[in-house]
């Protein structure tokens, strides 16, 4: 179960003459290095185990580990390639281990080309909850896997002794808030600032930089950080509230959304707002949708916008339908080349042919929408939830848009993977607001 299903494939993917021992001892290491890494959740959920990790009751993974495919199968085609029974040698790594992840399930093209580009500059993330062993998990992998350098937020004690429990090998900066008079006094004083017509006194200020999530959020205002995660633990508004006050909107953004990227067997799409405002305006759902669209070329890809409704161009009148036609009149007049139209019902706007039979006029009949704009946050919350759960689609995300510097926020109990990829994004989040600050400079 644990070897030979990957030692035919490896060998198939190299269309090998033979299985020979160079093969099958190839296999065996990659077992016993692989038994050595961190479990990921997955596995942990499948076998109803809070924790595994390498000793007597775990010598070797469990039979559901889904890195065993592209673990095992690459080093025995090596192996048939080294010794010279391949008639077919590969030779792209990368996109073989790309087809690999395909085969059971895992399309990761999108992130597989965010972490190459955070592979190339890696920047400073904070995390906020540090004594919880699956942003330690997440943080050995950034390092060993040399996407960020991870901060880390929280008492020593505790996160040294999650590190020794886990058999972790990380050595980042630790950080305890609580701690540090001296920046915690700094901190509070830029915040006192910031703060002091709103409410807040100095008092106030330096009570709330004893909470991690200020003290990060104002690390990277301050720029002793490029990047904060957090919202494992906690949920969303309590998660993006410190850092809506201490590091603010981007420039001419009045409000920040939140996107998903749905990846289904139909393709990859764009949702927004899933996470922040609960029943925007027309001038709101303006906002979100220029956010959103953006968002989608921050991926590289080339948006194409359905605002979505109970109604098709009008079929239907009511507020909901009246808000979305208002929020796209006023897109186009802003943008007026951003390939947009709506009001739409969802099927329509994903359905090339009906939109070419009923609907020839629509922009989005030649190619269909990839970016979706649902009217309120229970439609957009609902449809990627249910995607999730019957349609078998994966997501990436809660992806954070419109800060003025990067702050992103995790699902709450996100997992290790789920965890990593925000890492990512967020590292290359920096990267482009550090691009944008050179440029600005000349």
């Amino acid at each position: 179960v644990l070897g030979f299903p990957y030692i035919f494939r490896g060998a198939l993917d190299v269309r090998a003459t033979e299985i020979n021992e160079a093969m099958k001892l190839a296999a065996v290491y990659a077992l016993a290095a692989l038994a050595k890494e961190p479990v990921p959740d997955i596995v942990n959920k499948a076998y109803n185990i809070e924790r595994l990790n390498f000793g007597r009751f775990y010598l070797i993974p469990k039979p559901l580990d889904p890195r065993l495919i592209t673990t095992i199968s690459p080093a025995v085609a090596k192996a048939a390639m080294d010794s010279g029974v391949a008639k077919n040698p590969i030779t792209d790594w990368g996109a073989y281990h790309v087809e690999l992840q395909k085969r059971i399930g895992i399309d990761q093209k999108f992130m597989n080309r965010i972490i190459d580009r955070a592979k190339q500059n890696p920047k400073r993330v904070v995390f906020a909850e540090a004594t919880h062993h699956k942003i330690l998990k997440a943080a050995q992998v950034l390092v060993d896997e040399g996407i960020a350098q991870p901060i880390l937020l929280g008492d020593p004690k505790e996160i040294k002794a999650l590190i020794e429990e886990h058999k972790l090998e990380l050595d980042c900066p630790i950080i305890y808030p609580r701690k540090e008079k001296e920046t915690l006094e700094r901190y509070a004083q830029k915040m006192y600032e910031k703060r002091q017509r709103k409410g807040l006194t100095y008092r106030d200020c330096v009570k709330l930089m004893r909470d991690r999530n200020y003290f990060a959020a104002m690390m990277v205002e301050m720029g002793e950080a490029d990047a904060l995660v957090s919202g494992l633990t906690k949920d969303y508004p309590k998660t993006i509230l410190p850092s809506l006050q201490i590091i603010g909107t981007a420039p001419g953004v009045k409000r920040v959304a939140g996107m998903y990227i749905v990846m289904t067997k139909k393709g990859n799409y764009f949702f927004g707002d899933c996470t922040v405002n609960v029943d925007p305006t027309a001038e709101e759902l303006t906002e979100i949708i220029k956010l959103t669209a953006n968002g989608a070329k921050f991926f590289d890809v080339e948006p194409r916008v359905a605002a979505l409704s109970y109604s098709n161009f009008g079929s239907s009148k009511g507020e909901i339908p009246d808000k979305v036609r208002e929020a796209v009149r006023m897109v186009k007049e802003i943008n007026p080349k951003l390939i947009i139209d709506g009001d739409i019902q969802a099927n329509v706007a994903l359905n090339t042919e009906l939109q070419q039979e009923m609907y020839p006029f629509s922009r989005l009949a030649k190619e269909g929408a990839n970016t979706l704009i649902f009217p309120n946050l229970a439609a957009a919350n609902i449809a990627y939830k249910l995607l999730m759960e019957i349609g078998g689609a994966e997501t990436i995300g809660p992806i954070l848009l419109g800060m003025k510097k990067p702050v992103h926020v995790l699902q709450l109990g996100s997992s290790i993977r789920e965890i990593v990829n925000i890492a990512a994004i967020a590292v290359v989040d920096a990267q482009v607001h550090e691009d944008a600050a050179k440029q600005a400079k000349g």
